[in-house]
């Protein structure tokens, strides 16, 4: 584990120079924690996941650049999988699995169409440690210890470059905005994804929004410090054509399509503290995944 570690660490520092270059500085940054605890309070499936950008660029107008690779975005993602029961496994239920990556992104707007761009390492398995994380975590929080079954079937270890295309248009639609999108992945998980984010009050124009993986809200990553609240409607389906989550050994069937349903709310006072909470409903992603689940999304920043 060490030696993954120090891979991580020498391309993050990579990625970061590459970012820097060219007369660009960080514009922005934005971190999301995801839980199922802040949800409907259970430890299962979707568990719990970070997302964190830094982003970097000559300038900020309000709106990405037109040029490619002008405004890079640096991201980084962990994700905690999980059967229903940690400490007794059903026989049939989806594997542990932990997952960590590292990637280089842009964001660009030409003729009114927003895009994202860019490509992740992703790691699996046992080596990211985040079994023995989430033993240490419901040590001191509660919960239920990983089992040595349940360690036994996560998910090999593996490392699947991914790649992520998303494009939508915002539409204003009086004191709403409209924005549909698609998104479309290849690696880890391999997918189609089509849906639409709907806001109002607070209207977030002039920021840079980065979508989370998990649940698909959108997190503050460029800010244009306007105090109030935006409150936020979303909803996808995704066609799923492989994951790596369900090996070929899994004891169950995946399913081959998946819908999310989310809402929340941006608030920001005058001083620029701020929140965002919001919850998502994830439907099955297997057969016999007897109900879907609803997850948290949190942001925040303070100041004093």
């Amino acid at each position: 584990m060490t030696r993954l570690f120090a891979l991580a660490l020498g391309a993050s520092m990579a990625l970061a120079g590459t970012a820097g270059a060219e007369g660009r500085t960080r514009i922005g940054y934005g971190l999301v924690f995801t839980n199922d605890l802040i949800g409907d309070g259970d430890d299962r499936w979707r568990t719990g996941s970070v997302a964190s950008s830094r982003i970097y660029a000559p300038g900020w107008d309000g709106q990405a650049p037109a040029r490619f690779g002008e405004l890079l975005e640096l991201r980084f993602n962990g994700e905690i999988i999980a059967p229903d029961d940690l400490s007794t496994p059903a026989p049939v239920d989806r594997p542990f699995a932990g997952a960590l990556s590292l990637g280089l992104h842009t964001h660009l707007t030409r003729a009114q169409m927003e895009y994202a761009v860019g490509a992740d390492v992703v790691v699996v398995g046992p080596q990211t440690g985040l079994d023995d994380f989430q033993d240490w975590l419901h040590d001191i929080v509660g919960g239920d210890e990983i089992s040595r079954a349940t360690r036994r079937g996560q998910v090999d270890d593996g490392v699947y470059p991914t790649a992520v295309l998303e494009a939508g248009r915002s539409f204003d639609l009086g004191p709403a905005r409209l924005r549909p999108f698609a998104e479309a992945r290849a690696g880890v998980e391999t997918l189609v994804r089509v849906g639409a984010d709907l806001s109002f009050g607070r209207l977030t124009r002039g920021e840079l929004l980065v979508r989370e993986p998990v649940t698909g809200q959108r997190y503050r990553a460029v800010r244009a410090d306007m105090p109030g609240a935006a409150f936020i409607l979303g909803a996808d389906i995704a066609w799923v054509e492989d994951s790596e989550f369900f090996p070929g050994s899994a004891p169950v069937t995946p399913e081959d399509t998946r819908a999310r349903v989310r809402g929340g709310v941006h608030w920001e006072a005058r001083n620029g503290a701020s929140v965002f909470y919001g919850l998502t409903w994830l439907s099955e992603e297997f057969e016999e995944q007897r109900e879907g689940q609803v997850v948290g999304s949190l942001q925040f920043r303070l100041r004093f």
